[in-house]
């Protein structure tokens, strides 16, 4: 199914950036040990990688990735931070999942 695989690619791309971008708050912001940023490269290498996987037009991954990242931002809000998601977040983050899928699910006639 490659709806599936499609969603499951950008999760996975999203956490790479995420992770790689928390790393370097890690450092930057929290005095951390500048060794995160090996990681954090590491990380944020295989996020442009994973993007580059996807099968349609580069704009439209795009757009539509960015709908996943929210979720996926919401969810490292709450596992990683601690804060748990208001009613506001969970909405906010449906809604852009729903323009994800009209975005890459849509019926194309070109």
């Amino acid at each position: 199914m490659p709806e599936l695989k499609t969603v499951g690619l950008f999760l996975i791309t999203a956490l790479a950036e995420i992770a790689g971008c928390y790393l370097a708050y890690l450092w930057l912001r929290e005095d951390k040990t500048i060794w995160l940023l090996v990681p954090c490269a590491l990380s944020l290498v295989a996020f442009v990688w994973l993007l580059s996987l996807h099968p349609t037009a580069a704009g439209r991954v795009y757009a539509a990735y960015g709908g996943v990242y929210i979720v996926m931002a919401i969810l490292w809000l709450w596992v990683v931070n601690g804060i748990r998601p208001t009613t506001w977040d969970l909405v906010g983050s449906a809604i852009a999942l729903l323009g994800m899928a009209i975005i890459m699910f849509a019926p194309r006639t070109t």
